[in-house]
Parts: structure tokens; C-alpha cells; sequence
């Protein structure tokens, strides 16, 4: 899954940073995230994964690194089933 988010970042050109050069855990605002590149990427995510996200998960943290947008992806599958 976070290979598949990695690559929805590596297409988005609202990104100012390389994708590749970065950890999973690496906070994705310190290296260069905007608040307009967070909506793209959710918007992104939501289309890949044929899911959305719930109001209270659009919040900084959820979206400030690669694994904490997996495990966000990971509890909404969850609770899709």
C-alpha cells in the first residue's frame, strides 16, 4: 500500500520535493508540503483506494508522512468491510 501512495506523490507535480529521496516516517511539511498539496494528495488517495476520508482524519497528522497516510488508508479499509 505505501509503495501505491508513494507513486500517487511521485505523479502529483503540486509537490515541490522528491518523493524517492524520502522514509516512510520523514514529515512530508518539513520537506516541502504544502496545504494545497495535502488536498491533492487526499483527493489522490481517495480515488485509488475508492474511499473517503472522514472529517475528523483531515488533520495535519494524518497527512505528514507517508506512513501515517498508510495507516489512516489501512483503518478506513478496515472499517469498509
Amino acid at each position: 500500500m505505501i509503495n501505491r501512495i508513494r507513486a500517487l506523490f511521485a505523479r502529483n507535480e503540486a509537490l515541490s520535493f522528491n518523493i524517492e529521496t524520502l522514509s516512510d516516517h520523514d514529515n512530508l511539511y518539513d520537506a516541502g508540503m504544502t496545504s494545497f498539496a495535502s488536498v491533492q494528495i487526499m483527493l489522490a488517495i481517495e480515488e485509488e483506494f475508492d474511499t473517503e476520508f472522514p472529517e475528523e482524519m483531515l488533520t495535519r497528522r494524518t497527512f505528514a508522512s507517508l506512513a501515517n497516510i498508510a495507516e489512516a488508508v489501512s483503518k478506513l479499509a478496515k472499517q469498509a468491510v
